[in-house]
């Protein structure tokens, strides 16, 4: 109707989400807020880039339409594809990936308290990888992996790695680009990401003193466990069988990249034995042992493979099928992945809120139950009053019965295993970019 002002869907309705004064700090700080009036503004944008996400097998017109995002024109009332792909490009990834920083630390310190052991939240760095669409632009940005036969994959990939709550699998940071980087050069750029008063559990791929020795030695109580490799050596400081201090020599290499690091470096070792009977040796940088009990801190290692099962949700559940991210170009790549990082996160405060209300652990409730919920929850929103959104939370958080995960599904445990090596019949032959 001409005249009538436009309500524009409230998707902060669901729980306390994305602070609309979050998104009007991101605009202003990088330059992309207008106050043009547009068919699309960016305010609409942002919320269409997490969108995509959410509806991965939804065209970006049709998300447009499901979610009423445009504002009416009774000229024009449809936008042209070219025009979304105008208005990402004036959007751009920097106020995505402010609004991601922003969230996500406020939404992991909500639903830290009360999910700590013995004081430390805890959290695990790991990485994976993202398929790109392909096209040179990304070919030539994010490159792809090449197999000992010559073969290059048959797609572009880039490399993610994520600090991720043990207890909620929140995302709280994040940091992603080109394959070749090496993941420890990674890891390295989310070590000021880490809080104070934690434990962050690694892979043994990310033993290095000069990790490890930032990790502790800034900020307050950041502590770390890892698992020893098995070429590792050190000189054992005391004599019990199963859990005494060990001193490590730093390597040469990592002393000239770094010359404050000392000669020597301490870690408590303790030797377990994991659920399939395998003799494991973790080192730590907690080193009292009344304090922090040998078998409890074996237990914490356990819960490391939950940064696996988030990728999987990310990777399989959200994303879906089609593993191959839809932008054509790295900066649209790039803003498409702080939106799906925005999705997920979104699902699983979701989850966090549930589990709080009703007195479980969010990760015993089934993250594709709950994903699917909130996309009909979302398709919901810009057809409905105000009004009826909190009796549909409600209903939403009634169904807790659908959203826990079986008894035989909680505390299973995913190793990693070797991978089936590729057919020749699923990658191309390409020539590698220099």
């Amino acid at each position: 109707m001409v005249g009538k002002a436009h309500k524009y869907p409230d998707f902060k309705a669901l729980s306390q989400q994305i602070d609309p004064e979050w998104i009007a700090h991101a605009l202003a700080v990088t330059g992309k807020a207008r106050v043009r009036r547009r068919k699309l503004p960016a305010e609409q944008v942002v919320w269409l880039v997490i969108a995509l996400a959410m509806y991965r097998h939804q065209s970006i017109p049709e998300v447009v339409a499901h979610l009423d995002l445009a504002l009416p024109d009774e000229v024009n009332p449809d936008i042209a594809k070219s025009a979304l792909t105008q208005a990402r490009q004036r959007l751009g990834e920097e106020p995505l990936a402010l609004l991601f920083g922003l969230s996500a630390a406020a939404w992991d310190e909500r639903h830290q308290h009360g999910r700590t052991w013995r004081g430390l939240a805890r959290y695990a760095i790991d990485g994976s990888t993202l398929r790109a669409s392909d096209t040179p632009e990304n070919r030539h940005h994010f490159g792809a992996q090449a197999y000992a036969s010559g073969v290059v994959a048959s797609y572009p990939q880039l490399r993610l790695l994520t600090l991720t709550s043990l207890a909620t699998h929140l995302v709280r940071a994040t940091v992603f680009g080109e394959y070749g980087k090496n993941e420890m050069r990674y890891a390295r750029d989310l070590l000021q990401a880490i809080p104070d008063h934690s434990l962050t559990v690694f892979d043994k791929g990310f033993l290095s003193a000069e990790l490890l020795l930032q990790v502790q030695q800034h900020g307050r109580e950041r502590h770390w466990l890892i698992p020893a490799k098995n070429n590792s050596k050190w000189e054992r400081l005391d004599l019990h069988p199963t859990d005494y201090r060990v001193r490590m020599k730093v390597s040469p290499q990592a002393r000239e990249h770094n010359p404050t690091l000392p000669l020597y470096w301490e870690a408590r070792a303790i030797e377990t034995i994991s659920r399939h009977g395998h003799r494991r040796i973790l080192l730590t940088s907690l080193l009292d042992t009344q304090a922090w009990p040998a078998k409890e801190l074996a237990e914490q290692y356990q819960e490391r493979w939950r940064i696996e099962t988030s990728y999987r949700e990310l990777k399989q559940e959200m994303l879906g099928g089609e593993l191959t991210l839809r932008s054509g170009t790295p900066e649209a790549v790039r803003q498409e992945v702080w939106g799906a990082l925005l999705a997920y996160n979104l699902v699983r405060l979701e989850m966090a809120e549930v589990a709080r209300e009703v007195g479980v652990v969010p990760t015993d409730l089934s993250f594709t139950t709950a994903l699917h919920y909130l996309r009909y929850e979302w398709s919901w929103l810009a057809i409905s009053s105000p009004g009826t959104l909190p009796a549909r939370l409600l209903r939403l958080r009634e169904r807790l019965g659908e959203l826990l995960l079986p008894k035989q599904r909680r505390g299973r445990e995913c190793p990693r295993v070797v991978k089936k090596l590729p057919s020749r019949y699923s990658t191309k032959q390409v020539r590698s970019v220099k």
